[in-house]
């Protein structure tokens, strides 16, 4: 019962907000024209529910030089391709606004594993185990709120396989797992928690050097 009204609720939120972010986005628009040439928004084919292949979409904060396809954190040093309004955007995760459209499309929710690169093998590999590959990804989820970026893979596909088995539960555990994730997200954000440019899983090696 509750994935059919999560849904609803999911319609429902991003077409409020996207009436009421309008302003904002109409001023980022603005700067981002300003700061570097290329396309306002940055499109990019991400894993979806069951496994299928949707276009994300994004702010654009990298320089349309960048190379295609592939992580951040694989890019030998991707504070050069990153825009200087763009900085301040993956910051503050301004950058992910446009998902709102992707959530009024059906390909996404408000809360969910987040969405993985077509080819971010090792990650959907790992999802698979949880079943967290049939469930709608979401423009934010419970590993984003416990680590985000400092997440080792196995981890964060973990995390996500704890959200799908709260919401397969339904019910009241269900509702209360994404409430969590939804507001637990505005602190993360304004922490500026788990945010690594070009490096992922450095939770666990801070703690590795702690130990040595």
């Amino acid at each position: 019962m509750y994935p059919y009204l999560k849904r609803g609720l999911d319609f429902c939120m991003a077409l409020v907000g996207l009436i009421l972010l309008s302003p904002v986005f109409f001023v980022l628009i603005i700067v981002i024209k300003l700061d570097s040439k290329g396309p306002i928004l940055f499109k990019q084919k991400r894993v979806g529910i069951h496994k299928t292949h949707f276009n994300i979409l994004k702010f654009r904060t990298m320089r349309i030089d960048t190379p295609k396809d592939m992580p951040t954190h694989l890019l030998a040093n991707p504070e050069q391709y990153i825009t200087k309004v763009g900085k301040f955007l993956r910051k503050t995760s301004l950058d992910e606004l446009p998902q709102i459209i992707n959530i009024l499309k059906g390909d996404m929710a408000v809360v969910g594993p987040r969405p993985a690169l077509w080819n971010q093998y090792d990650l959907i590999e790992e999802r698979d185990k949880y079943k967290a590959n049939d469930v709608r990804p979401g423009l934010t989820g419970w590993a984003q709120i416990n680590g985000r970026d400092e997440l080792e893979i196995p981890v964060k596909a973990a995390f996500d396989g704890q959200y799908v088995e709260k919401l397969n539960k339904g019910g009241f555990s269900a509702m209360k797992m994404d409430v969590r994730c939804f507001f637990g997200t505005f602190l993360s954000v304004l922490r500026g928690d788990g945010v690594v440019e070009g490096g992922t899983g450095s939770m666990e090696k801070q703690q590795d050097q702690t130990k040595q």
